[in-house]
């Protein structure tokens, strides 16, 4: 469990600096150049991403079960997931009605993610796993949502197409993502 906190202070910790410390970030980019920066981020990212994806893969060798998941809850897990890869879609797909209503689509695709895998799994990896990403998703969310009101940062709107697109790039990766990468990946498939 140790590997799995530790990949995810670091994970999560590179991904917080611009909500707890906006100035110190400011301070590095200046000191670092961007691509100084980015490169630190990167390599911080990707250590705390093996870390934690290593951590999560021991724990799960000798689970400690905090609750057993009913199995409609396996269901809702599979719709949400469909919303979440939508939304994470919307991110990426530029002009859609979609981020411009809701601004910041990953991080409400992150949420997503993390409450539904915390409704069907009930190990103690599950809820620091997926705990620990939708407590910093939704205060990403936030801390983000107000800055773009701050700042008067909108979002364009391009055409349905573009809403469209974004739709049909979310099914089609959940689709493939449910049906083949998450077995070939995690080690488990959703359906079967």
């Amino acid at each position: 469990m140790a590997v799995l906190i530790l990949g995810l202070v670091l994970f999560l910790g590179v991904h917080s600096v611009r909500i707890v410390a906006p100035q110190w970030r400011l301070s590095m980019l200046e000191r670092l150049g961007e691509q100084g920066w980015k490169g630190l981020y990167t390599v911080v990212s990707l250590a705390g991403f093996a870390l934690l994806v290593w951590g999560y893969s021991l724990a799960r060798l000798s689970p400690t079960w905090l609750w057993v998941s009913p199995a409609w809850t396996y269901h809702v897990t599979a719709l949400l997931m469909l919303v979440a890869f939508i939304l994470l879609a919307a991110a990426y797909v530029p002009g859609n009605r979609i981020k411009a209503k809701l601004g910041h689509p990953m991080l409400l695709a992150t949420k997503t993610w993390a409450f539904a895998h915390l409704l069907s799994n009930g190990t103690l990896a599950d809820l620091v796993l997926f705990g620990s990403f939708l407590v910093w998703a939704i205060a990403d969310f936030a801390v983000s949502r107000r800055r773009d009101r701050t700042e008067g940062v909108t979002y364009p709107v391009l055409g349905i197409g573009r809403d469209a697109a974004a739709i049909v790039v979310g099914v089609v990766a959940y689709v493939v993502f449910a049906l083949w990468l998450h077995g070939l990946l995690i080690g488990v498939r959703p359906f079967g």
